[in-house]
């Protein structure tokens, strides 16, 4: 029995954020030529690994508390954590 892989036309289209997260996988795993020729299935093939990554990511995140003049506020800090992060998981 012969087999055939279809393409689904009805994929649902990713938000900015999720894509720029796919895109960067596809060109640091298989260049550049990657991300332009697209490859829509490979959300659904690698989306489950992706969120659980930033969802790691995400729990190590740490808060701030601001003091201004009138009141106190708690900002999350992550761009710094997560590109150490990054930049650790480079270097391997």
């Amino acid at each position: 029995m012969a087999y055939r892989v279809v393409a689904s036309t009805s994929m649902p289209e990713l938000s900015p954020a999720a894509q720029a997260v796919l895109n960067a996988l596809l060109e640091a795993k298989f260049g550049k030529e990657a991300v332009e020729l697209g490859f829509p299935v490979m959300s659904v093939i690698l989306g489950r690994e992706l969120a659980a990554a930033l969802r790691a990511a995400a729990d190590h995140c740490h808060s701030q508390e601001i003091r201004e003049a009138d009141h106190t506020t708690r900002r999350w800090i992550c761009v710094d954590d997560l590109l150490a992060t990054a930049s650790e998981l480079e270097a391997q």
